[in-house]
């Protein structure tokens, strides 16, 4: 996440610096606690600093808050209702699309494929959370195991798949302007193999 990606950008520094000062702490509080320097601290709480999705993620720990808490937005739809891809095993909740960024929580229960040819790879850059559960990320030839408040961020240039490993996991997905586009490209090709079953 960078400053060019404007209004969530601003947001998440403004409740970053909402809940240091709700807790009553000091920048020198929260950056002991978050273990990163003061200064660090007050450059991300003032725009003077490229947001880290590794420090959002110290930060949201430390401020006992989780990352897609720190990342949600208001927005006329109070109650989102989740996209269900069962052929896939995935339920996706959109959290937050602007022109630059979407975040995305998804719940998956399948693998990802052991056909390579299965593997996606389109522009664009993303970042991932597991909130919950292990997943696996494949990225080429590598397979990582991303556990439970573990992330991840890689150029989607790569073939990528990501799935469940031994059980149900959730994610919080980041996805730039171009990774989402190669998203909802995949997405409409799946519906379209699943109509000509």
């Amino acid at each position: 996440m960078t400053q060019d990606d404007g209004e969530l950008d601003s947001l998440v520094r403004k409740r970053i610096r909402a809940l240091r000062v709700a807790q009553g702490w000091s920048l020198e509080e929260l950056a002991t606690r978050a273990r990163v320097s003061q200064s660090t601290l007050s450059r991300i709480e003032n725009g003077r600093r490229r947001l880290a999705l590794d420090q959002l993620v110290t930060l949201a720990r430390a401020l006992d808050t989780s990352l897609d808490q720190l990342v949600e937005t208001a927005s006329d739809d109070v109650i989102i209702s989740p996209m269900i891809d069962g052929a896939h095993g995935l339920m996706r909740w959109p959290v937050r699309s602007d022109p630059g960024l979407s975040v995305v929580r998804q719940r998956m229960t399948e693998p990802p494929p052991d056909n390579p040819a299965r593997m996606r790879a389109h522009p664009g850059h993303e970042w991932l959370v597991v909130l919950s559960g292990t997943a696996v990320l494949l990225l080429g030839h590598r397979r990582f195991r991303v556990e439970t408040n573990q992330a991840a961020e890689f150029p989607t240039m790569l073939p990528h798949a990501i799935g469940a490993d031994g059980g149900p996991c959730e994610i919080l997905g980041i996805f730039d302007r171009d990774a989402r586009r190669g998203h909802q490209r995949a997405a409409g090709e799946r519906e379209s193999e699943g109509s000509s079953t």
